[in-house]
């Protein structure tokens, strides 16, 4: 992938799947080459601070550019004093707030597969949201225990002045907890419900995830099935696509890169980025794309891969990504309320959206993409989902349901098919999340501590951190441990 294109999806995509999960030896790596970059820098060794990069990034900026932004620009902020991780996004990407003698700055720091800098982006640091004044209406009774834990978890996030609603499920031994905070649009006053509409995102991966291991179970497609297989001649020509499997697809281990480079150019509205991406533009794409990565061999988070693998689902079936949700996850599970398009019926359960400034945002609109990040769904219909997750029958959707769960790469990052495997104080949890610019959501759960959190939030806000401390809350209690 092109730096400027890396840079360019950090800044303008808000669908990273920001796994939250105990320190990876990539994070490591990081960190590492972070406390060269900080000895380099404070001893103004520009030359040095080059040696740390690898290909990409020396082929956006030469030797001599570099040092001249080093020494006109960086230098001039004095020493950094110091440098603290805020996260670490797709077993990827580090994002550290940089405090200089003169200035603090955000910097987003990434390496390749031979450990050298592959993103080095300084941009301004922006501090946490100011609280409400006020508190935040919710429907918790505060009667129990639980109650206890998921307000005090869930105050931190929805008191910030960003935020606008939420709607929280704890799943604990057969017994589900509803809450709700906040209102569905900023100022009218009315609690979310469990039937309020978010937008999921991300999640919408594990939909897709299912479809693929619905038709792998019927014997229509094979995970290992090479994607060419199903692609026009015309694109499967292009001698690099032809190691990727569905499979690969499903689990961001195909080599290909986080969004299409010709995405940008074809986004006529920069608050709904997917909605004019057709078919044709993909195509166009796959016909001459290169791969981040050789297939099978690292993980790396991919929009496109899951978007296309939706794509050929379509072909196989004859049918839009929407009709297969529906028919093969939502009618046999009884969930009414997820869907890709919002009718007549369901538009008023939609909640109004907010980004990550709280300022109001639209939701967004997908075309040929849509399998990456496409559907709408309620708390009601989540909680159906993530019981059936966490039980699954023996029927045909049992079995796709189990399937999604079987780990299929193991290094750095634990991945299934499209789910991911965190891990949260020594628990393994099956997670996703999901991220647009106008919402937020978490779904995690354990099937054999019986133990399922699902969050979402009407605005960018990232839910994660507040759903893994409500798992580490949840986890205290139920082992006897003090809080």
């Amino acid at each position: 992938m092109k730096l400027r294109h890396f840079i360019l999806c950090i800044l303008a995509s808000l669908t990273l799947a920001r796994i939250a999960s105990a320190q990876s030896r990539q994070q490591v790596k990081t960190d590492s080459v972070l406390t060269l970059l900080k000895k380099y820098y404070n001893n103004r060794q520009a030359d040095s601070i080059y040696n740390l990069c690898g290909t990409a990034f020396r082929k956006e900026l030469s030797l001599d550019a570099f040092k001249g932004v080093a020494y006109n620009s960086l230098f001039r902020m004095g020493n950094i004093t110091d440098a603290s991780l805020i996260s670490f996004l797709n077993n990827k990407v580090g994002r550290y707030k940089i405090s200089f003698n003169y200035s603090t700055l955000q910097l987003l720091l990434s390496l390749d597969e031979h450990n050298k800098i592959e993103m080095m982006l300084f941009k301004p640091f922006k501090e946490e949201s100011k609280a409400k004044l006020k508190l935040v209406a919710s429907d918790n009774k505060m009667h129990s225990l639980m109650d206890r834990q998921v307000d005090s978890v869930v105050r931190t996030y929805i008191q910030k002045e960003n935020t606008v609603g939420m709607s929280i499920a704890v799943i604990k031994n057969g017994i589900t907890h509803s809450y709700n905070y906040g209102e569905t649009a900023r100022g009218n006053g009315k609690l979310p419900t469990s039937n309020n509409l978010f937008e999921i995102g991300s999640i919408t991966k594990t939909f897709t995830a299912t479809l693929l291991a619905w038709y792998a179970n019927a014997g229509i497609v094979r995970l290992k099935d090479p994607i060419t297989k199903y692609l026009p001649d015309s694109v499967r020509i292009n001698r690099q696509l032809q190691g990727i499997t569905l499979q690969m697809l499903s689990n961001h281990t195909s080599g290909l890169p986080r969004l299409p480079d010709n995405l940008a150019e074809t986004t006529k509205d920069q608050l709904n980025p997917y909605k004019d991406y057709t078919k044709a533009n993909l195509f166009s794409y796959l016909r001459v794309c290169s791969l981040d990565n050789k297939p099978g061999e690292k993980y790396a988070y991919s929009n496109l891969a899951v978007g296309l693998l939706g794509m050929i689902l379509e072909k196989v079936s004859g049918k839009s990504f929407e009709q297969l949700v529906k028919e093969i996850i939502c009618i046999p599970l009884g969930m009414r309320s997820t869907v890709q398009h919002v009718g007549p019926l369901l538009k008023p359960q939609m909640v109004s959206l907010y980004n990550e400034d709280g300022n109001p945002t639209p939701a967004w609109n997908f075309n040929a993409l849509a399998a990456c990040g496409s559907l709408r769904s309620s708390l009601k219909d989540l909680i159906v989902y993530a019981k059936a997750n966490m039980q699954p029958t023996n029927g045909r959707l049992g079995k796709a349901i189990q399937l999604t769960h079987r780990q299929t790469f193991y290094h750095d990052v634990k991945v299934a098919l499209a789910w991911h495997i965190i891990s949260v104080n020594g628990t393994d949890y099956i997670f996703h999340n999901g991220g647009t610019y106008g919402s937020s959501s978490f779904m995690a759960f354990n099937s054999t501590n019986k133990l399922a959190v699902v969050m979402l939030s009407n605005c960018g806000e990232n839910t994660d951190a507040t759903g893994i401390d409500l798992l580490k809350k949840l986890q205290m209690s139920a082992s006897g441990k003090k809080k």
